[in-house]
């Protein structure tokens, strides 16, 4: 990013303006893309904490691609201006969502990340409509520990989220309500 702000101060100072416009272009898009900026996590014990910028898109019960049964599904459509960088929803331990026979619905993709808190509950986060083709990237790998609201995926221009939590688990958010990448709680797993 720094090269190409250079160019850009280079060609407008050495150039003509006009030939700024493309790397000050490219820059803007560069900083969208990669910004990353400190988020304050609340601490809040089994609580689930959005991992997208975006807005709320549907609430509702699902036996789809659940590890523990009926699930909450929270579909988050993602803010194609906010960050591109996931949030663990919650702490707990990254599993392989493919290695249980039960529970684990058959249309659930290969790409989702299933993390385990210590309490034995279980929150799923995957994405949906990917742009250019292009699926996210983790950053943690499978048996890793991860803190709630800590980056976990590179979201990758991907359209929407979708977090499963038990249905004993509550929700706090509806359709409509607009969500920040972990700070804003969407539910909580239930009390042990």
């Amino acid at each position: 990013m720094v090269l190409v702000a250079a160019l850009a101060v280079y060609l407008l100072r050495y150039h003509a303006a006009w030939l700024a416009l493309i790397p000050t272009v490219v820059f803007v898009l560069l900083y969208l893309l990669f910004r990353d900026p400190r988020r304050e996590v609340p601490s809040v014990a089994l609580g689930i904490v959005s991992p997208v910028d975006g807005e709320v898109v549907e609430v509702e019960k699902t036996d789809r691609c659940v590890v523990q049964g009926e699930a909450y599904r929270i579909r988050i459509r993602i803010n194609p201006l906010g960050t591109y960088t996931a949030r663990s929803p919650i702490e707990g331990r990254v599993m392989d969502l493919h290695s249980r026979t039960e529970g684990v619905g058959p249309d659930c993709p290969a790409n989702a990340l299933w993390v385990e808190n210590d309490e034995g509950d279980s929150v799923v986060l995957m994405f949906q409509d990917y742009r250019l083709g292009l699926a996210p990237q983790s950053f943690v790998g499978l048996g890793e520990r991860v803190g709630q609201g800590d980056r976990c995926a590179y979201i990758r221009l991907a359209g929407y989220a979708e977090i499963y939590l038990p249905a004993r688990g509550r929700i706090h958010v509806k359709p409509g309500q607009v969500v920040t990448a972990g700070t804003d709680l969407i539910g909580a797993v239930p009390q042990p």
